[in-house]
């Protein structure tokens, strides 16, 4: 069944999208597995990757208007303190090149090196130059189109997390969506990723020390408060460290481990105060389920485009879906 297919036919038939998004939210917080949602929250991965150039507010809406339970994306920090969406540390011509005439570094130019495309070495105003509407791989991802949509437009500038965060509000009022759009937008979870790395601080470099909160952790936290959606929101990485001092400065923030091809400590993520298991599909299997679910932890593994591998990740029993096609997980 599709999601909105389950939540009308729950044996409560007056609950509404909200509702369920909102059960399924609060589900995620607890430690009781026996409490664990009744249906499969499907994350649009970096909004819609195979729909959208990622990342991008396009990408976003097109989530959104198929229905999904959780927007997914990555956070980076740029050199004057703004916490702004893209995957990459760097920009890159595979993905992204200059506003026709705008100054700055070009990522078309094969003689300029990396460290002057780092997105930490970068300003925000240096960073609205660029416009990232290239499909990095049409090969894995055919039906990505640069399509403008009806909100968002062509803006495939990298947007900042505070934009993001509008940009849904303004989904979520905006007349021209249907009724039940606006109520899934306006109760739409955030899975967010830092995009730290042990092995490469300066792809954030704010000198964070692995033990105390850096400043990056600190802007997430402040820009999620001061829209009061720290009920919606969950900050997950592969850098375990950043969600550990995540949760020393806010213990209410829900915090997801990510992992690949790794024997993970499931009882270390739950001691720690993660609340979701989020592996590599690959690392998967009912035994991990089952001890994950005992711990508290819900399992949303990534990234999931095949729909027969869908089909057997939800007969295991996880949780949800992280996929750049929730089109296809949301048709199930």
């Amino acid at each position: 069944l599709s999601l909105l297919a389950a939540a009308c036919g729950s044996a409560d038939p007056v609950t509404s999208p909200e509702e369920t998004i909102a059960s399924t939210q609060q589900a995620a917080s607890t430690s009781d597995p026996a409490t664990a949602p009744a249906i499969l929250d499907i994350q649009g991965h970096r909004g819609a990757r195979g729909l959208q150039p990622e990342n991008t507010l396009p990408a976003f809406e097109a989530a959104l208007d198929l229905g999904v339970t959780t927007l997914e994306f990555d956070l980076h920090f740029t050199e004057d303190g703004e916490v702004v969406v893209w995957h990459d540390p760097v920009i890159d011509a595979s993905k992204c090149g200059l506003v026709p005439g705008a100054d700055g570094p070009d990522p078309d130019d094969p003689l300029l090196p990396d460290e002057d495309l780092m997105i930490a070495s970068l300003s925000s105003e240096e960073l609205s130059n660029f416009v990232c509407d290239r499909n990095p791989d049409p090969a894995r991802f055919p039906e990505q189109r640069a399509s403008p949509t009806a909100l968002a437009g062509d803006d495939y500038g990298i947007a900042s997390l505070g934009a993001v965060f509008d940009f849904v509000d303004a989904y979520a009022k905006d007349q021209s969506k249907t009724s039940e759009q606006r109520t899934m937008a306006a109760a739409v979870a955030f899975n967010i990723e830092t995009k730290r790395k042990p092995d490469n601080p300066a792809a954030i470099g704010d000198g964070f020390d692995g033990t105390n909160p850096g400043p990056f952790e600190v802007a997430i936290l402040d820009i999620v408060a001061e829209r009061g959606l720290g009920d919606r929101v969950v900050l997950q990485s592969f850098d375990h460290r950043s969600l550990w001092v995540i949760h020393v400065l806010d213990p209410s923030i829900r915090l997801a481990a990510l992992t690949t091809r790794q024997t993970p400590d499931l009882n270390e993520y739950a001691r720690r105060g993660a609340s979701i298991w989020s592996p590599n599909q690959a690392d998967v299997t009912a035994e991990r389920i089952d001890e994950a679910h005992d711990l508290g932890l819900l399992v949303i593994p990534w990234t999931i485009n095949d729909v027969d591998d869908m089909k057997k990740l939800i007969e295991l029993g996880v949780d949800g879906l992280i996929t750049d096609r929730p089109d296809l997980a949301l048709s199930l």
